[in-house]
């Protein structure tokens, strides 16, 4: 199974590819779609719509990961943010999606909610057998948003439960 991982923001979206067979998990690709600060919004949105269709028709994933928006004190990047994770689920529509906040993400690949930037990355290099720790950060967050992804839909196949 392929899975596409998406780090949701105006500025940068993260995404990455991964594939699954049985437990063995393959890094198929990763990147990065950067648009523009000064460029109206809507222009930056419709880049970052274009980048991840272009991502699914290329790898033909069957299933995505997005990330939920994390909202901090600044409830400007949190709206544009949220703006970009919206354009991120049209873009995926037509795949099962699956959606994690950044904690629940950490969790499922380092171990703990509240690992850092460079923790992260160091797990996602680890899990997928990587030569060097995938960059930039909004990549590494991506595919471990798919790796997240892979392991809840293996925990629900066992009889797990969400707790």
């Amino acid at each position: 199974m392929i899975v596409l991982g998406i780090d949701p923001g105006l500025k940068n979206t993260g995404w990455g590819v991964i594939e699954q067979r049985g437990s063995r998990l393959r890094c198929i690709a990763y990147g990065c779609i950067a648009t523009a600060p000064g460029r109206p919004d809507a222009e930056r949105l419709a880049e970052i719509h274009a980048g991840l269709c272009s991502v699914i028709e290329r790898y033909s994933p069957a299933e995505a990961a997005v990330e939920s928006v994390y909202f901090s004190s600044n409830a400007k990047t949190a709206f544009a943010t949220g703006q970009a994770r919206g354009v991120a689920l049209l873009a995926a529509s037509s795949l099962a999606v699956g959606e994690y906040g950044p904690g629940e993400i950490k969790l499922a690949v380092v171990g703990t909610g509240d690992a850092d930037k460079r923790q992260v990355q160091y797990m996602v290099r680890a899990l997928l057998d990587l030569p060097r720790d995938p960059e930039p950060d909004h990549a590494a967050d991506a595919l471990a948003a798919a790796i997240c992804h892979v392991n809840s839909r293996s925990w629900h196949a066992i009889g797990g439960e969400r707790r």
